[in-house]
């Protein structure tokens, strides 16, 4: 085991206790429905559709914008991509039988969350531009990054290390915009 698994190792076991409460903390089958669409919503889409619909809103004032999203996602994906096949750390559900899995992941490894890196990246760049859509990407860039770890499949450090790089990439592509 190398270095950076066994540093991984000892964040899985230092998280296990917050995970499982997380986990857990979420029963009621609404509060699940709630995180797994919100986690749905995360998977792409609304990113996606959220970059086509700018410029059908706001015009030529959003085309910067939402070419720095685009080209921010693209980056982005490469990173965590690459984190996750570097570092190779399991799945809380898969490797504590204390947590369960609400839902499938979309891959096998858990660091960093690639959810909570774009839903903060497209979340800054596009309230950084047009302020009024905040009320409703803000919540749902939070709902999105909880439920990685309510639904089992991320651990609370994969999820700040997302939003971490997810926020350094926004930083980034202001100079863009």
């Amino acid at each position: 085991m190398n270095r950076a698994h066994l540093i991984m190792a000892r964040f899985d076991a230092a998280e296990y206790r917050l995970c499982r409460q997380l986990n857990r903390g979420a029963g009621p089958r609404w509060l699940r429905l709630l995180f797994r669409s919100a986690s749905r919503l995360g998977d792409g889409i609304v990113w996606y559709v959220l970059v086509a619909l700018l410029p059908l809103m706001y015009g030529a004032a959003a085309l910067r914008p939402a070419i720095a999203m685009a080209l921010t996602g693209i980056v982005g994906l490469l990173i965590y991509k690459w984190l996750k096949q570097t570092l190779v750390r399991e799945r809380p559900f898969m490797r504590h039988p204390g947590i369960t899995r609400a839902m499938p992941p979309l891959d096998r490894y858990s660091f960093p969350s690639g959810h909570t890196l774009h839903a903060v990246a497209f979340t800054w760049l596009a309230v950084e531009s047009f302020p009024e859509l905040g009320w409703v990407l803000i919540p749902l860039a939070a709902l999105i990054a909880a439920s990685r770890v309510v639904l089992g499949l991320h651990y609370p450090s994969d999820v700040l290390a997302g939003g971490a790089i997810g926020g350094a990439l926004a930083l980034l592509a202001q100079n863009f915009i």
